[in-house]
């Protein structure tokens, strides 16, 4: 199936989906308020078909706030979470013009009766869940259709270096976004054959070809160290009208965050660095801290304290293992963990950990797998050393190291540190390139959101619970 005809089936699915989700949602809301005395019993509730009127309202309003919010015109790699919150915003914007409209246009003309104020409520708590559960199935469908071969992209990447590596590698990783890296182009001939086992087929200057030839649907360009005029060289050498084209960004090396006009007495001035934590938006993230370390404590104690029993009875030496780490503004402090190694792990000086690492006990393997050693830093970000979300504490004697060969690594100190971070969902962890980490650092510390906290603790959540590996995500 050519990738137009796929586009419009995707989309399809998806407007069958919201349509029939939300009529199903708004009957369910029906029989419930009918069935349900709350707030009070339901008196003279007339039947369903009277109703339909004010759902083919709500249907209207889904499929055109759905469309203007683009929730039809979805990229390979959109975030699950993205798009579910921005189908519940369409949603609820649905469900309040579809009541405006009811109350305000065709109350007297339509109806000749009051509409059940319960009843809408439940349709629009239902109507947002069961429309998220559709729209996770759909596209579960679809990406096990790619996967497949259905839908696929084929893309030419162009550079050699690491970036194209890791391009291509979360590629491979994740079929599901129905990507295929059909070849490799070199900026200039410098002896490389293959890219991460993609091969490579030409340089630069043939691209014009390669584009026509391979019939080649995207080009990436991972070459973040080029200059601006070599980028834009690039883009002019790709001259097929629909022809897509994606640039992976030099995103943390000069600025960590999207720039901001302002004004100083008519003198516009481009703002590169700016605090995202302060004021009630530091206040709102402690809370949050408070209040998820507390409730985490709670619910997990038991697990906690089996998982102590096994490290006692695994291994002799203490349950937690305590270590000095840098936090914010760099000031050190003491960080928990369930012991995972050895009691005489660095008998000769500290080291970084590996995934096969032999100094792991039988119960730290397990433990390390599903990130449950971290589970005693909640005490931390009860304490406020920590919190939940925030660049991952390093030692100092590293600290030192990397401060003197990493342009702008102490910035990554502007914040607490995390139990969980950007870097570490994005598969930035363990004995990883420091400098990569560093970057997803910087740009979480200069675009913090709550929002962007919770989709990180959530993140955090799926692949821990799924075993999936971060760079599938």
């Amino acid at each position: 199936m050519n990738r137009k005809r796929a586009r419009w089936l995707h989309s399809a699915l998806l407007l069958l989906n919201d349509l029939g989700m939300t009529a199903l949602a708004f009957y369910a809301a029906y029989a419930i308020r009918a069935r349900l005395p709350w707030p009070y019993p339901p008196q003279n509730l007339p039947g369903f078909p009277a109703y339909l009127p004010m759902l083919g309202v709500l249907l209207l309003y889904v499929a055109s706030l759905f469309f203007l919010h683009r929730l039809y015109h979805l990229g390979r790699a959109t975030s699950r979470l993205d798009e579910l919150s921005r189908a519940a915003a369409a949603f609820s914007l649905a469900v309040i013009f579809t009541v405006a409209t009811v109350s305000l246009a065709f109350k007297d003309t339509l109806f000749g009766f009051d509409y059940p104020r319960a009843m809408v409520l439940y349709a629009w708590g239902l109507g947002i869940l069961l429309v998220a559960i559709g729209r996770l199935l759909v596209r579960g469908l679809w990406g096990a259709l790619r996967a497949r071969g259905w839908d696929r992209s084929r893309m030419l990447i162009v550079g050699t270096g690491e970036a194209a590596e890791a391009v291509i590698r979360r590629i491979q990783n994740a079929p599901e976004f129905g990507y295929e890296p059909i070849g490799v182009v070199a900026l200039r001939g410098n002896g490389a054959t293959h890219v991460a086992g993609v091969p490579v087929i030409g340089t630069a200057e043939d691209l014009p070809d390669l584009v026509y030839a391979r019939d080649v649907d995207e080009v990436l360009i991972a070459v973040p160290e080029a200059p601006h005029s070599e980028v834009l060289r690039l883009i002019s050498l790709c001259e097929r009208s629909n022809l897509s084209i994606k640039i992976y960004p030099d995103i943390f090396q000069l600025i960590a965050t999207q720039p901001s006009l302002d004004d100083l007495g008519g003198l516009p001035l481009l703002t590169v660095r700016d605090v995202a934590q302060r004021g009630w938006k530091l206040a709102l993230k402690r809370a949050m801290d408070i209040v998820g370390a507390a409730v985490g404590l709670i619910l997990l104690s038991p697990l906690m304290l089996l998982i102590a029993i096994l490290i006692k009875l695994d291994s002799p030496g203490p349950v937690f293992y305590v270590q000095e780490r840098m936090g914010l503004d760099g000031r050190p402090f003491l960080m928990l963990k369930f012991r995972s190694m050895r009691a005489d792990a660095e008998k000769e000086g500290p080291g970084w950990t590996r995934p096969d690492d032999p100094r792991r006990t039988r119960v730290g393997a397990i433990l390390r797998r599903l990130n449950l050693d971290e589970l005693p830093q909640l005490i931390n970000v009860l304490l406020g050393d920590m919190s939940l979300v925030g660049p991952r504490p390093e030692r100092p004697v590293y600290v030192e190291q990397f401060r003197r060969v990493i342009p702008r690594y102490m910035e990554r100190h502007r914040e607490k540190a995390g139990i969980t971070g950007w870097a570490q969902i994005n598969g930035l962890r363990g004995d990883t390139s420091i400098t990569e980490r560093t970057k997803y650092d910087l740009w979480y510390v200069e675009n913090w959101s709550l929002w962007l906290d919770i989709k990180i603790l959530l993140r955090t959540l799926v692949q821990t619970l799924t075993f999936r590996s971060p760079n599938a995500y």
